[in-house]
């Protein structure tokens, strides 16, 4: 019996399968899979939610439970194609955590502290720990992107999607 509900006939193009969507190598002139952008849209909801600057808890505790979600997603959806879609999504996933921290020093004199305990001079630091509390435009400022950089989030245990995609994506492959 054929359920009516779920059952059509489309473009491959615009099919979603199990979380899939499809399209043909300009190159190859061959079919792949990818996540359907539903999937990747329900993904980064889901990674703001785990990133809300509101919900209590540690950074590291906030890290972990964005390193489970993004394991268990990349694991599943390996084999399709989707590098672009990991550089994004780990650019924007940075910025929110710096955003955490910032709102996390809560005041500009622990704002500059910090800033200068990861290596930032004294006086760009004043500067940027007094310069307001726009979070997001200060995530994105260059003395707060190299301060706390993609080495620093690393180390305190966040995996990056983009390094851990093309590390499953070159298993699955083989």
């Amino acid at each position: 019996k054929v359920n009516m509900t779920k059952t059509h006939i489309t473009r491959p193009l615009k099919l979603k399968y199990l979380g899939f969507g499809f399209y043909k190598d300009s190159k190859t002139k061959e079919w792949k899979c990818r996540p359907h952008q539903d999937t990747v849209k329900k993904f980064k909801d889901r990674l703001k939610e785990l990133t809300c600057r509101k919900l209590p808890g540690t950074v590291t505790s906030k890290i972990e439970r964005i390193n489970q979600v993004t394991r268990g997603w990349i694991n599943y959806y390996a084999l399709g194609s989707m590098k672009t879609a990991m550089t994004e999504t780990d650019a924007h996933l940075r910025t929110r955590l710096r955003v955490i921290i910032w709102k996390q020093w809560k005041v500009p004199k622990k704002r500059q502290w910090g800033l200068q305990k990861l290596g930032v001079g004294k006086d760009l630091a004043r500067l940027t720990a007094y310069c307001g509390d726009r979070y997001y435009w200060i995530a994105t400022k260059t003395c707060v992107v190299r301060a706390i950089s993609k080495e620093v989030l690393a180390k305190a245990g966040l995996v990056s999607c983009l390094d851990y995609y093309n590390e499953r994506h070159a298993l699955k492959l083989c």
